[in-house]
């Protein structure tokens, strides 16, 4: 089922190239174009048919599509997409896959002409893993699609993008970005945070074999560290306001057992069981 005749993905890592293998294995798009600033990687992803062709020319690229998709760090997305926004054909749609949203969508909105139409977009999928060498074509396989909507986004184009997402098998849900961020900052960002503290809490010679709870919670810290504090700093006032909702909840914790309270500590235990019970689909 072809929705688009021609799409371009800028930016070739774990979701990008991911995204290219889903979108040849499902047929839905004519041709798939990189974009990448290195031959080797559009080499690599010829090779591993994440892409029919490609180029390291950004505009190039991009002038001939019907969507664009803006798979780069989130702190070279707006750079990008103004520099796409020379190129792109009328009536093409410009979307991304950044995990932060409101910055991003407000200087878009200010910067790019008005026939651009933008769309931003964030599939929650992924892995502590990189690069095209890493692209799976079933990543996104039963994951979520966040699209976010403004008064300004043209709603033909989010109901495009958001047809293109479900036809990957993705759910698809539409929220504002300053939504978005809020949810993922509790939701993505902190347990990034929490994980790369215990990370360097934990001892790697503490025990011979480390238990599977610490390889568990200390997985997501092994993400490429330059994606993530682009994260980190686009999204900091709402990081940092769940962040202190976590300090208070540390600081129970800790002061129910420096008191040795036995009852206090069950009880926090207890409702962090019923909430935890809670996060599973039904």
């Amino acid at each position: 089922m072809t929705i688009f005749r021609r799409v371009t993905i800028v930016g070739l890592g774990l979701i990008g190239g991911s995204l290219g293998m889903a979108i040849k294995r499902r047929r839905l798009a004519g041709r798939v174009v990189g974009v990448s600033r290195h031959a080797q990687t559009l080499r690599t992803a010829r090779r591993r048919r994440v892409i029919d062709g490609g180029t390291t020319d950004l505009e190039t690229g991009v002038r001939d599509a019907e969507l664009v998709v803006l798979a780069t760090p989130v702190d070279t997305i707006a750079p990008l997409a103004e520099r796409a926004a020379r190129a792109i054909q009328a009536g093409a749609i410009l979307t991304d896959v950044g995990s932060t949203k409101a910055a991003l969508v407000r200087r878009l909105e200010r910067t790019l002409p008005d026939h651009i139409r933008f769309v931003g977009a964030h599939p929650i999928a992924g892995s502590e893993q990189r690069g095209v060498e890493s692209a799976n074509a079933a990543l996104f396989d039963g994951t979520l699609c966040v699209l976010t909507v403004t008064s300004r986004t043209d709603r033909s184009a989010v109901q495009r993008v958001g047809r293109f997402w479900r036809a990957l098998g993705v759910k698809v849900l539409t929220m504002s970005p300053q939504a978005h961020d809020q949810a993922l900052a509790v939701t993505s960002h902190l347990p990034h945070v929490v994980a790369n503290c215990l990370a360097q809490t934990a001892h790697a010679r503490s025990l011979p074999q480390p238990p599977r709870s610490l390889l568990e919670m200390t997985r997501i810290a092994a993400s490429d560290p330059e994606l993530w504090d682009d994260i980190f700093l686009s999204n900091r006032h709402e990081l940092l306001a769940a962040m202190r909702r976590f300090e208070r909840h540390w600081a129970r914790l800790r002061d129910s057992i420096t008191r040795n309270d036995r009852a206090a500590l069950l009880a926090m235990l207890q409702a962090a069981k019923r909430r935890r019970d809670g996060f599973e689909p039904r």
